[in-house]
């Protein structure tokens, strides 16, 4: 089987999405969205994740510089808290400034997954701090994303998010209709020169020719948390400035059984205005 997380990141990278994706991601990493205030990555991550001790130098003592720059006191959680998550946090900052490097290919994903995760927990605590209730589905927990998987369950779990949050990316660029040939041909030209197996191309090109069906892409969702991360996922893939866009994010919301409350704090997170 595929590396779910890894294609994540290279459907990320082969072009699949907006020019406004770059700004989504940059708006959420930022002080407007993850980085400072009550749910910014910074506080999540010390709540987290309870370990001490220096990376010391080299690797990850470079991350956590580029990490200090880019997400401000977020960064010097690499030195303090979760050196897996935070280093594919970097790698998605990267991207999102052109400046990929070759040193963390496969790292993006796991950033986006954070990321997604990140916004996910920050949407669900500002829900239950709205309705005075305390969590009943498993949102509150530490999203796998988060952290690296403990368990073969784990990464299983880790590996399913990561498909669906592939299938949202595919199904929501589907919101104005069919992904054309030419469209197709030239993203799995991307995920071919950038080294993604013939599993993995397969099942990109099976979600691209599918046609448009929402019940098959939340069928597998099976929480509160993670329908938030597929809801990021398919904000990331569309620009919405059409009504079939906002159309289809209706729709896909009332089928995730997300509130409007929930959907506006992800809007706000990423930046969108709709």
């Amino acid at each position: 089987m595929f590396d779910a997380r890894e294609l994540l990141g290279r459907v990320l990278q082969s072009g699949m999405t907006t020019d406004k994706t770059s700004d989504r991601l940059g708006h959420a990493m930022g002080p407007g969205g993850l980085g400072s205030g009550e749910g910014s990555i910074a506080k999540i991550f010390k709540e987290l994740t309870g370990q001490s001790g220096g990376t010391g130098g080299g690797g990850l003592g470079n991350v956590a510089g580029m990490a200090e720059k880019w997400l401000g006191t977020a960064g010097r959680q690499v030195q303090s808290g979760n050196p897996w998550a935070i280093g594919g946090l970097v790698a998605l900052a990267g991207t999102v400034l052109g400046r990929g490097n070759p040193a963390m290919k496969g790292a993006v994903g796991a950033g986006l997954l954070a990321l997604l995760g990140s916004v996910a927990m920050k949407a669900m605590k500002s829900r239950d701090q709205g309705t005075g209730s305390a969590d009943t589905d498993g949102a509150a927990q530490v999203p796998i994303g988060l952290r690296e998987p403990q368990t073969p369950a784990e990464e299983a779990q880790l590996q399913d998010t990561a498909r669906l949050a592939v299938k949202a990316m595919i199904s929501a660029a589907k919101a104005d209709g069919q992904i054309d040939g030419a469209e197709i041909g030239r993203i799995l030209g991307k995920l071919k020169d950038d080294g993604e197996d013939a599993e993995a191309q397969a099942f990109v090109i099976d979600e691209m020719q599918k046609p448009l069906d929402l019940d098959a892409l939340v069928r597998d969702v099976s929480s509160k948390e993670v329908a938030v991360q597929v809801y990021g996922a398919s904000l990331l893939a569309i620009t919405v400035d059409t009504d079939a866009e906002r159309d289809y994010l209706k729709r896909l919301a009332d089928r995730l059984g997300l509130d409007s409350a929930t959907v506006a704090r992800v809007h706000e997170t990423l930046g969108v205005t709709v």
